[in-house]
């Protein structure tokens, strides 16, 4: 009997895929079963090797090695992971094995994936492709019954070889340059660094405005309230209020306009995180890990994608699970829509997935077992469909202007004709809590003409606004317009990064002291602010990755030459390092940690430092320290602070509680004295008990 072996990107994944197609038998490492073995990657099973693994000499960073450009590229299994890739290995070597089914996540990095791996097994056997958007039991079925040829995505394989090739070069070359340089680790990436510069111009935009001070005057009679422009001088807002109070205000023109606001469009990946950090605080990395486990549990379609449209052949599918929400979703009770399925279909704007909806799975199952982070991302899809086949949101806008003591104040309100959308999303934010939306005021009935005495009237003072602050809401929808002014209107894939990418770019900006977290907003550190200042223009802007991400999406379309890209990349690498060969002394210490004096060297009077492993002596020739590791407190079963040592440095003595006695290990509360006797060691010794 012959085998078909599918390999998955995850085990949660293969366990779907393989109780649909019958491999119903559990082995060490896969399932078997109907003609089928199925197995799975853990991620990324095989990962470009390190520059160490190119040269033993490279595991020193040094300038005179760069730049580092591998002639062939060398490739590694992580440890951990060793075991799985034996497993695969085997499998893909067994005589009865005729064939493989790539069945990664449908995308660029799942295309990697698995090639990585299929390279590195030697694997030269035919395969095919599973090509899905979602885990329900239907369309792994549909997907099996129009499997594609491997070679259909030779050259999405060839985009994502050239993303991790060229990330690579940028990457080992900027990080090594520019930590040699300044003396400090600092990460250099492509997305990453531009990313970092936005943050780090917004702050200074914020840290260099200067507030005005204005004011506006209000005047109201009868039911009306209307207001003036702004008043710098308050002067002249004093004359404009006093030249109205009790005089006649007088209504010159009312301007009805009728607008319509038409539904919104489907969630991609990035509108889902920006809406998920707005209503519920989700950071981008939550919202995908959440959406990926709904996918897997197959109460979601495939999150990493970019369109905002379903295909046209899917209208079926989407009027089932439409009419199937409603009893599911409380805050959609009663409501009566007569759904419109035109707007959310067009198979033109999909590209490799379709847009983010529920499935029908969780039509039938519904929230049950769901965490409360699940539940709340669930629904906002759920809303965000109802929402896009519901009717436009139809107003009267009504701007109505004044006159009064020759000046001219204006109102403005709204009428809602017919609520359509906004109904949903109204009710969605307050079965949430959220924030709703703040509308414009019903006017009362004023006609042109009509008068209104006496006027009372008023000032408010106000100040000018700076930008605020970045959130991941606002930082996201940034990332992916970043560059969009340099690129063609077609370009496919504008901005910073992937959808599937952005998530985890924030993430390690954070990791690595880059940024931090204040509640929503992200701003950058002292480190994040220096970096970008030393870093050249090319690193910094959005252009280089805008450019790439162009290039990238015309080599996965077979319209650009891989080999010219990487030659490119190459040889901006070599600039970057010829460009910066050394730096000026002060410039070397811009990173320095700034120390923390504790006290005075009992030896020499210059000032004692805390250090990682210990208090120094800033005094180079004096050798007084004093080891955090020191047997004497280990021994008692008591970490040596800061605290303890600056009392030791102060006084030669220092009060410490719950000492471990090491005859009859009891604790008790003692006084420990600083014994230096000038040597390489410092002693101490408990001086009594308490």
């Amino acid at each position: 009997m012959s085998y078909q072996l599918v390999i998955a990107e995850k085990p949660s994944v293969a366990r779907s895929i393989a109780g649909v197609i019958g491999a119903d038998k559990k082995q060490d490492g896969y399932m078997e079963g109907n003609g089928y073995l199925v197995s799975w990657c853990i991620g990324h099973l095989v990962s470009l090797a390190d520059a160490g693994a190119y040269d033993e000499h490279f595991k020193k960073w040094r300038y005179d090695d760069l730049p580092i450009l591998p002639q062939e590229w060398q490739y590694i299994i992580p440890a951990e992971k060793k075991g799985q890739f034996a497993v695969l290995r085997s499998l893909m070597e067994r005589p009865d094995v005729t064939g493989l089914v790539c069945a990664t996540d449908a995308g660029r990095e799942g295309e990697l994936i698995f090639r990585f791996v299929y390279q590195m097994a030697g694997c030269k056997k035919p395969f095919k492709r599973l090509w899905i958007s979602s885990m329900e039991d239907a369309a792994i079925r549909e997907g099996f019954a129009h499997l594609k040829p491997g070679a259909d995505y030779d050259n999405l394989y060839q985009s994502a070889l050239c993303r991790a090739q060229a990330d690579w070069l940028v990457g080992i070359n900027a990080t090594r340059l520019f930590s040699i340089l300044y003396h400090k680790t600092l990460t250099v990436g492509r997305v990453q660094t531009p990313t970092l510069n936005m943050l780090v111009d917004r702050e200074a935009k914020i840290s260099n405005f200067k507030k005005e001070k204005y004011h506006v005057v209000h005047i109201a009679a009868g039911g009306m309230e209307a207001a003036s422009d702004r008043f710098l001088n308050p002067d002249d807002a004093d004359a404009t209020k006093t030249a109205c109070a009790g005089a006649q205000a007088v209504c010159v023109s009312v301007k009805r306009e009728k607008k319509t606001e038409q539904p919104p469009r489907l969630y991609d990946l990035t509108t889902l995180q920006r809406e998920a950090n707005r209503l519920f605080g989700f950071t981008a990395k939550q919202t995908l890990d959440y959406a990926q486990q709904l996918y897997e549990k197959k109460l979601l379609t495939y999150p990493r994608t970019d369109s905002q449209y379903l295909t046209d052949d899917m209208q079926p599918t989407a009027e089932s699970i439409v009419s199937g929400l409603w009893p599911l979703l409380s805050f959609a009770a009663g409501l009566d829509i007569a759904p419109q399925f035109g707007r959310v279909l067009n198979s033109k704007k999909v590209s490799d997935h379709h847009a983010i909806i529920p499935t029908m799975e969780f039509v039938q199952k519904g929230f049950d077992g769901l965490t409360e982070g699940e539940k709340k991302l669930l629904s906002l899809v759920c809303c965000k469909l109802l929402c896009a086949v519901a009717a436009p949101h139809v107003y009267e806008a009504v701007t109505a202007t004044f006159t009064c003591a020759g000046n001219e104040f204006t109102a403005k309100g709204k009428t809602i004709l017919t609520p359509g959308w906004k109904e949903i999303e109204r009710r969605f934010k307050a079965s949430f809590k959220t924030d709703a939306d703040e509308d414009a005021p019903e006017l009362p009935e004023i006609t042109e003409g009509q008068t209104f005495d006496p006027v009372e009237a008023s000032i408010t003072e106000h100040f000018t606004t700076p930008p605020k602050p970045y959130t991941e809401d606002t930082l996201l929808s940034t990332m992916e317009r970043a560059g969009a002014e340099d690129m063609p209107e077609d370009a496919e894939r504008q901005g910073l990064g992937t959808p599937a990418t952005r998530a985890s770019i924030l993430e390690k900006l954070v990791q690595m002291g880059f940024v931090e977290r204040k509640g929503k907003q992200l701003l950058p550190t002292k480190d994040g602010h220096n970096l970008v200042c030393v870093l050249p223009d090319v690193l910094t802007s959005p252009q280089l990755t805008a450019e790439w991400e162009t290039k990238l999406t015309a080599i996965a379309k077979g319209e650009a030459d891989p080999e010219g890209f990487m030659a490119g990349i190459e040889e901006m690498t070599r600039g970057l390092i010829s460009r910066y060969s050394q730096i000026s002394e002060d410039a070397q210490k811009l990173f320095q940690t700034e120390r923390v004096v504790i006290g005075k060297c009992p030896r020499c009077g210059e000032a004692v430092y805390e250090g990682k492993k210990n208090y120094y002596c800033g005094n180079r020739a004096c050798q007084f320290v004093m080891w955090k590791n020191d047997r004497f407190f280990e021994e008692r079963g008591k970490t040596f602070t800061s605290k303890i040592a600056a009392a030791l440095l102060k006084d030669g003595k220092a009060k410490v509680k719950g000492l471990r006695s090491m005859k009859t290990g009891k604790t008790y509360d003692g006084t420990v004295l600083l014994a230096d006797t000038g040597g390489k060691y410092v002693n101490y010794r408990v001086e009594k008990r308490s």
